[in-house]
């Protein structure tokens, strides 16, 4: 169901082969022109090394901070869209991937289904996801609990920043960064 009022809802990137930074524009530019969604912030971009599956590469991450008027089941279903436009191909559980795309937040809302939940399970054991939301959502509560906090608890887990990302509408010439 959607939400009568906009929600800010927290989404994180990730990806490992390919032109990931392409990949990450491609997916918020798609976001950006969804109905129902507004792109409000994006975090820098940030190399981390394999969670799970270790024989891979590493792996590029960021967050991204979304207004919505869309429900949860839409916005998941949006992700795994753009995600299969970039060629996702569920093959192997945390194995590489072109374009990963996980909802982190919606809201203080708490979702527990078939296929979606949310505050995402796995989110405070990740400083791959909560380093680049902490940069743009410090304040944000996940159980109870601010994400500058949660973030704190797993530093030195290995999260480089490296850069941000230029989008489309800004000029060229300059540096990303």
């Amino acid at each position: 169901m959607a939400p009568e009022e906009p929600v800010f809802a927290a989404l994180s990137l990730g990806g490992n082969m390919g032109d990931v930074r392409a990949a990450f524009r491609f997916a918020l530019e798609k976001l950006a022109q969804a109905p129902g969604v507004a792109v409000v912030a994006t975090s820098s971009v940030y190399r981390t090394a394999p969670w799970g599956k270790l024989d891979q590469p590493d792996f590029l991450n960021m967050a991204t901070l979304l207004r919505v008027t869309i429900s949860p089941r839409a916005l998941l279903d949006l992700c795994l869209s753009i995600e299969r436009d970039q060629g996702r191909a569920r093959l192997e559980h945390w194995g590489p991937r072109t374009l990963d795309m996980d909802v982190l937040t919606y809201g203080d809302l708490v979702v527990d289904e078939a296929g979606l939940a949310i505050p995402h399970p796995r989110l405070q054991d990740r400083a791959f996801v909560l380093t680049p939301l902490a940069e743009i959502a410090p304040d944000t509560l996940v159980r109870g609990v601010r994400v500058e906090v949660l973030c704190k608890a797993v530093e030195g887990q290995g999260v480089e920043r490296v850069a941000g990302l230029r989008h489309p509408q800004e000029t060229t010439g300059g540096a990303e960064g």
